[in-house]
């Protein structure tokens, strides 16, 4: 009794902290003031490549893209981990598995956010640079 809730109060503060994780961004994005620009005042205020179609704007756009879709590769790998983790049914060989695929996909994650924050400061040192 004692080990299925243990197993229960473990459950729900992986799932909480992992839809704080997931939605937290969302509320970041909600707090800041865009007003909507069709032009390229948003652009300049991002500090984001110039609209031209040149290598490195095609570059970057072509990275952030191979980014995201990674992203979102470990985004379905941590959901994957965490189903198989919870139809587990005590099966020590599935949550094992289950660990593994969660502690890849998670480092999997920061690797591709940090990818993506070095992606960013490389373009806007470059632009500095290059204006």
């Amino acid at each position: 009794m004692k080990n299925k809730f243990r197993k229960i109060i473990n459950t729900s503060l992986f799932t909480l902290l992992g839809c704080f994780l997931l939605f937290f961004p969302f509320y970041t994005l909600l707090a800041q003031d865009f007003e909507f620009d069709p032009g390229n005042n948003i652009q300049k205020r991002l500090n984001l490549p110039n609209p031209k179609y040149g290598p490195e704007s095609i570059a970057t756009k072509v990275i952030q893209w191979i980014l995201g879709i990674l992203g979102l590769v470990a985004v379905v790998m941590i959901i994957l981990g965490g189903f198989i983790w919870m139809t587990a049914a005590g099966n020590e060989e599935k949550v094992r598995k289950a660990k593994a695929i969660l502690t890849s996909a998670i480092i999997g994650l920061v690797i591709v956010l940090l990818s993506f924050a070095i992606l960013i400061l490389v373009v806007r040192t470059v632009n500095n640079v290059t204006t």
